[in-house]
């Protein structure tokens, strides 16, 4: 009996590795609350004049009052003005619940570890800290989870029942059918990412943080478009996800790589071969952190074999 349960254990973690359990989401609840949802420093450190004041939480008008010295001229409502005769300025409040939204990434390519866990597995741990800490905050928790096939937003909504809700979307315990409070799926033939994130800029609001946590394989002109887009009204963070054998691969060996249905064998004692495996990587990642700097976006990398909390704090 003591050498099944020990072996029941041992399935269960080697389960871990490969895919998610929604009582491993539950359970980072209490570790996210020392995260910290506040990036504005980082950007400013990341991208110079580009931070915005009106970027992270969302404004929304509040009323319209005679002009003050100071006041931005940019505030100036015209149509009181014209209907008085005096210059009145807009006055806007912050709202108390800003929208968080999760894109995860679930494709093919992301079904892969040397390594530490799947990068799908910590895909879904991020998100899971991420939409706890949101929830700890006050703020209204939404995502979007993409495969090749299939894409899946679920709307901003606040408290415990829209962190589960999304966390049981991941990890496919239930299913999510169209309501008048969720925007459902969408079945595409090979979905891209440039689709995915074009679809994210239809259904953010202006003020949302947005995660977009993935491997960015397939990154383009296009996509840097949408995220350049998305930028203007959200605070934009891109998790790049990758296996240390992506960055690296290991010198003199035949290595043999296989999803259960088809077997690649790769001979790294070809030099050529190798260096160009290792320039395909870097130059994605180049792009990366060149649009994040660029347009103003936080960026973070997380290797498979790190902590996805210390990726994070």
């Amino acid at each position: 009996m003591l050498f099944n349960k020990k072996a029941e254990t041992t399935n269960q973690l080697r389960n871990e590795l490969v895919s998610v359990s929604l009582k491993t989401l539950i359970n980072l609840a209490k570790q996210a609350t020392r995260i910290n949802l506040h990036h504005t420093q980082n950007r400013s450190q990341q991208s110079g004049s580009y931070v915005s004041r009106f970027k992270g939480r969302g404004m929304e008008f509040d009323e319209a009052r005679l002009y003050q010295p100071g006041d931005d001229i940019r505030s100036i409502d015209w149509r009181v003005t014209a209907r008085t005769g005096k210059t009145h300025t807009k006055v806007f409040r912050e709202e108390r619940e800003r929208p968080v939204f999760i894109s995860v990434d679930d494709r093919l390519t992301m079904q892969f570890a040397t390594r530490g866990v799947f990068k799908s597995v910590l895909a879904a741990k991020l998100a899971g800290l991420l939409a706890w800490a949101a929830e700890y905050h006050g703020d209204r928790i939404g995502g979007q989870i993409f495969s090749e096939l299939e894409c899946l937003e679920l709307k901003p909504q606040n408290g415990r029942h829209a962190v589960l809700r999304f966390l049981s979307a991941i990890v496919g315990k239930t299913n999510i059918t169209s309501s008048a409070n969720e925007l459902g799926t969408t079945a595409l033939p090979k979905i891209t990412l440039e689709q995915v994130l074009a679809r994210l800029t239809q259904h953010t609001r202006p003020g949302s943080l947005v995660y977009v946590i993935s491997d960015f394989r397939g990154i383009n002109e296009q996509t840097e478009t949408c995220l350049a887009k998305l930028a203007q009204h959200c605070e934009v963070v891109l998790i790049f996800i990758y296996d240390p054998l992506e960055k690296s691969l290991p010198t003199k060996g035949r290595y043999r790589f296989t999803n259960n249905e088809r077997d690649v064998v790769i001979d790294t004692s070809d030099e050529q071969r190798l260096k160009n495996f290792q320039n395909l990587f870097t130059l994605r990642l180049q792009r990366i952190e060149s649009l994040a700097k660029k347009r103003g976006l936080i960026f973070l990398k997380c290797s498979t074999s790190e902590d996805p909390f210390q990726c994070l704090k």
